[in-house]
């Protein structure tokens, strides 16, 4: 993999990472359609694509720093007691909303990993996502209501966990699934993004540090840490800028937050199937 296409990768896997659009998806897909000669298999992707997600965890880690921050010192009992016990109330539904991909994801993992070298299967189910999101906000508009984060509860927290799941799938968007559970428990598109990039953070960290000790036995090449790292940088950047847009994009369109996400997602997943077929 040269520069190019590591710094590419890098600005793809920050946007769509957290964009309901799947990355991993466009992962599967894209370099089927460009002919990129990318070996996912090859000894320097391991510590790339480490190294990508952590710059991606750390730009949410920044952005939502005063959260973290808050949910820190809320689970250390430094602030008052109404504050401790609301920090951590939303610690305790970050954990279990985050449960569920743990578990079903670890008992699925080879399953899983069977559909990572299929782009037909990618780009069918990008088109799934595309539909899942479109018809959600259909969904929600006949039982319109208006819930902030604040007023999560456990069911809700179990309930957007499960759909988090449905992201093991390469083509279902992580971000997508969880504000989608949001959405359908009656929380806005604020709250609902807030929510699914909060419990992003730990899925990431830990679906990295889970691939460290196979990074450790590999024998990686020279330089391929350098490029990296730099990849790491633009992905950790494209990241923050991405969240920040979101945000502010889905306080200011309550109403159709999700659609040009979903048609865009039909769009792609079928012209890519249809060259991916032909």
């Amino acid at each position: 993999m040269d520069a190019v296409h590591a710094m590419l990768i890098a600005i793809l896997q920050g946007a769509t990472e957290l964009f309901p659009v799947s990355s991993l998806g466009h992962a599967v897909v894209l370099p089927s359609l460009v002919n990129w000669a990318i070996d996912q298999r090859s000894p320097e992707f391991l510590p790339f694509l480490v190294l990508l997600h952590l710059g991606t965890a750390v730009a949410l880690l920044a952005y939502f720093w005063r959260d973290w921050l808050a949910l820190a010192l809320g689970v250390l009992g430094v602030p008052g007691p109404e504050r401790t016990r609301e920090s951590r109330r939303v610690f305790m539904l970050i954990i279990v909303a985050t449960i569920p991909a743990v578990v079903i994801g670890f008992l699925l993992e080879k399953f899983v990993r069977g559909l990572f070298g299929s782009p037909a299967v990618a780009a069918s189910f990008l088109i799934v996502n595309g539909v899942m999101l479109l018809a959600t906000e259909r969904l929600r508009t006949r039982t319109a209501g208006a819930r902030s984060m604040e007023t999560l509860g456990v069911v809700d927290a179990v309930v957007i966990g499960f759909w988090q799941c449905l992201a093991l799938i390469p083509g279902i968007s992580r971000s997508g699934a969880t504000i989608v559970g949001g959405l359908l428990r009656g929380v806005d598109h604020a709250g609902s993004a807030h929510f699914s990039f909060l419990i992003a953070t730990p899925i990431i960290i830990g679906a990295t540090v889970l691939e460290v000790p196979h990074l450790l036995h590999e024998s990686v090449p020279p330089g391929v840490f350098q490029t990296a790292a730099l990849a790491a940088v633009v992905a950790g950047v494209t990241a923050w800028l991405s969240t920040a847009f979101l945000m502010r994009y889905f306080r200011r369109h309550e109403e159709t937050g999700l659609n040009p996400f979903g048609i865009y997602c039909i769009a792609f997943g079928a012209v890519s199937l249809g060259f991916i077929l032909s």
